[in-house]
């Protein structure tokens, strides 16, 4: 698969072809990277510390600090748009690779150079607005810290301008030619559209087709990043089809990606790091492992459950299959398993854990929503057990009459030392979730006590702690949690520029005229967010989607947790489903197996999967059970 992808954070380079030149140039790339991931990692390590400190303060010494949540949020924008910055540099925003890669090289070479393009011209067009978005601010002043709110919007054109830098560093690896030619389409192309203008306002609701329909479909399988896809088409429709200034569109992108609630994100992403450097998620395996490993299908349990337990700490569901593979393929293949269809177990999995708190999903959804996030936590546990007792009841089923695997049991005494070497990992869940329903520390905050728990496990219990590691820990977390909020930021302002439109209401009318009622409207939504999930990945079409949905939901009488619950799974099954969900792709990757081998034995797990998410649809005590 070409590109990049925000779930799994590696780069993939260009075309075979492309180049890179030597020189001056060289020296400022790299000291550019250098200069901001430094900047982003140092922001990163600050907000730890501000958020741990808070909690302290105010659990430990009944002392709050007032000034907390204003300091966060102007660190996190600065963080947010240094590390978008970052990811472009590295090419690791979202995309839809599937078309592009089936093309001959020399296609996918200029479709990357025209990618980049947009990109470039993008930015360059949206910096003068950010610059009277800052002009805007300026004159407010912070209530607690009593600072010009200069210094927060600030972020947005030092942003922009190093995103362009970004990306014509990247641009400059392709070869001249490439580089020319879509510069001066992508710039050819921008000018026609203006100079239909005139016309394009006289289209009213039409621009919604022409721009959203049309337009980010046609970016989105260009292989254009996903964020930049969103914020193109937007900033195209509010110029060319409405009189709203595009000032509007860096107040829209600086509210979507500073939200206080995505804050938990990055430490989210971090503490995910810190569980696989500390050996914390190999312990908790090996006990899974000598526990059922001899029995027919062991491992295959062990994949299961340790996916639900992995899933529960890290957030990152890259990471968790990343955490996974490498410690339990081996044995498995020594066992006569095949790598493919173990694979596609993997991807099953990844669709069944996605409401497993701290998701990363959930705590997406909360913040587009209003909806709380320790009730959202609460409610995806019961669904995700559910899906996850389905699968390995598929497993016996299959295995029943396999040989019995050839490794032996484990005598009580090993298998109780590993499950005290585990229990401190088994914990960390518990923890987490305690902290939250205790009132110790909010969603936002959580994550940093699991950071500081998991440091203190893995420097006293298991001293297991690299500690140089911790530098490219903290610059991938940046370029990851960028590379989030830019999309989240992005759909959030394509959301209000649809909202705006009125095409929410006309879109509510036409839902609530198709016969059936409630369960017509649920049966869409599964089906509208599978096929979203499949085509825009998980994060960006909950979050362009969610604010449309909900409120037809909550008209319909319809339990809006319930509704979180069932919307973000059927989101999973479209992104682990073939030919077009990304994370089957991720899977394959990480399992090191065949796409096309892997697919085969995926359908059986998608469509247990798809039985149980309809489960969870016709039942909602099912997900709201255990919050009523």
């Amino acid at each position: 698969m070409a590109g990049a992808d925000i779930l799994t954070g590696r780069t993939i380079d260009g075309p075979a072809n492309s180049r890179q030149r030597g020189g001056l140039l060289t020296s400022c790339d790299a000291f550019f990277v250098q200069a901001i991931s430094a900047a982003a990692a140092i922001l990163l390590a600050i907000e730890i510390v501000v958020l741990f400190v808070g909690i302290v303060a105010r659990y430990v010494f009944h002392h709050p600090l007032v000034w907390t949540d204003e300091f966060n949020s102007i660190v996190f924008l600065w963080l947010g748009t240094l590390g978008s910055a970052i990811a472009l540099r590295r090419w690791e925003h979202m995309r839809m690779t599937t078309f592009v890669s089936m093309l001959p090289a020399s296609w996918q070479t200029y479709l990357s150079g025209f990618a980049l393009a947009v990109v470039i011209v993008f930015l360059a067009l949206l910096l003068p607005p950010s610059f009277e978005h800052v002009q805007t601010e300026a004159g407010v002043i912070s209530p607690s810290l009593e600072i010009s709110l200069f210094w927060r919007a600030a972020a947005m054109p030092v942003g922009i301008g190093l995103m362009i830098i970004a990306a014509l560093f990247r641009l400059r690896l392709l070869p001249a030619k490439v580089a020319l030619v879509s510069l001066a389409a992508t710039i050819i192309a921008a000018g026609i559209l203006a100079l239909l203008q005139s016309t394009l306002l006289e289209l009213d609701q039409a621009n919604l087709a022409i721009f959203f329909l049309i337009g980010v479909p046609l970016m989105v399988f260009a292989g254009i990043p996903i964020a930049f896809a969103f914020s193109t088409a937007t900033f195209g429709y509010l110029i060319l089809g409405t009189y709203v200034p595009p000032s509007i569109l860096v107040a829209r992108l600086d509210a979507g990606m500073s939200q206080l609630l995505l804050l938990a994100i990055p430490t989210f992403v971090f503490l995910g790091l810190l569980i696989e450097m500390t050996g914390m998620a190999q312990r908790m395996i090996a006990f899974l492992s000598n526990l059922l490993g001899h029995v027919r299908g062991g491992l295959q349990y062990v994949l299961v459950a340790a996916m639900y337990l992995v899933s529960g700490i890290s957030g990152s569901k890259a990471a968790d299959m990343a955490a996974i593979a490498p410690a339990l393929f081996p044995e498995m293949e020594k066992l006569g398993n095949d790598r493919a269809e173990m694979t596609a177990l993997l991807a099953a999995t990844g669709a069944q854990t996605e409401t497993v708190p701290p998701s990363l999903i959930l705590i997406a959804v909360g913040s587009v929503t209003g909806l709380s996030i320790a009730s959202l936590f609460t409610a995806g546990l019961l669904p995700a057990a559910l899906l996850g007792a389905m699968l390995c009841v598929f497993i016996w089923f299959r295995t029943r009459r396999a040989t019995l695997s050839r490794t032996a049991s484990v005598d009580r005494s090993a298998l109780m030392t590993s499950l005290l070497l585990a229990l401190p990992a088994i914990a960390l869940p518990f923890v987490i979730r305690s902290a939250v329903v205790e009132g110790v520390a909010t969603a936002t905050e959580v994550s940093t006590i699991g950071v500081v728990y998991t440091m203190i496990v893995g420097l006293v219990l298991y001293r297991q702690f690299d500690w140089r590691r911790l530098y490219p820990m903290l610059v991938s977390t940046a370029s990851l949690s960028g590379a989030i909020l830019f999309v989240t930021g992005a759909a959030t302002a394509m959301a209000w520029a649809i909202t705006q439109s009125g095409f929410s209401q006309t879109l509510a009318e036409a839902i609530e005229a198709v016969p059936g009622g409630t369960p017509s409207f649920m049966a869409l939504s599964i089906l509208l967010f599978a096929v979203l999930g499949s085509v825009l990945e998980g994060l960006p079409a909950i979050v362009l989607f969610g604010p449309l949905m909900f409120p037809i939901a909550q008209e319909l009488g319809i339990n809006e947790i319930y509704y979180a619950i069932v919307s973000i799974l059927a989101m999973s099954l479209g992104l682990f489903t073939p030919p077009f969900g990304v994370g089957f792709y991720i899977t394959c990757a990480i399992g090191g197996a065949d796409p096309n081998r892997a697919m085969r034995h995926l359908w059986p797990y998608l469509a247990i999967l798809t039985v149980g998410v309809i489960i969870i649809a016709l039942v909602p005590w099912l997900s709201i059970g255990l919050i009523q």
